[in-house]
């Protein structure tokens, strides 16, 4: 009976290893999404001096979402193998990656989000002419909801170290 608990331990332990399949897809998708950042940051450069002023912040306002979103899937990756799956090699420097457990983690995800989320709501705001009243208020609603959700997350993270 000892045999097969040990068994079962093993395999459920392993497990962890079918992981690296999400994370390699996260990578396979984070390099599509760097083609298509370049392919914006491409039209932006063609039609910069073409762009009126609100445009242009559109347009960097769309970079700066993309280098976010890219960056929130980068941390998930990483920090998510770390956690979950093994160690990495001693001679990669990424002392920032100690300090990222689950929880830790989460609230950086949701922070991140509640940046994209304003971002957007910001590019709503300025092209406003283009929404109802209706699509903004839910919208904003919506980043709310973001925000109260990030606070939530943060408040419990807090309260789960001082209780450690």
């Amino acid at each position: 009976m000892k045999s097969v608990e040990l068994l079962i331990e093993r395999v459920i332990l392993s497990s962890r290893w079918v992981l690296v399949v999400f994370y390699l897809g996260l990578a396979a998708a984070l390099a599509l999404y760097a083609a298509s950042f370049t392919l914006k940051l491409a039209k932006v450069f063609l039609n910069a001096f073409s762009y009126s002023e609100a445009e242009m912040i559109l347009a960097m306002l769309g970079l700066i979402d993309a280098a976010l979103v890219a960056s929130l899937v980068l941390m998930v990756m990483i920090s998510s193998y770390e956690n979950f799956v093994s160690r990495y090699d001693a001679k990669v420097d990424l002392t920032w990656l100690g300090k990222l457990d689950a929880g830790s983690l989460k609230v950086k995800v949701a922070s991140a989000i509640v940046a994209i989320s304003s971002i957007h709501l910001l590019q709503i705001f300025l092209n406003a002419a283009q929404y109802t009243g209706t699509q903004i208020m839910w919208m904003t609603i919506m980043h709310m909801a973001f925000v109260v959700s990030a606070v939530a997350l943060g408040f419990l993270d807090r309260m789960s170290l001082k209780a450690h």
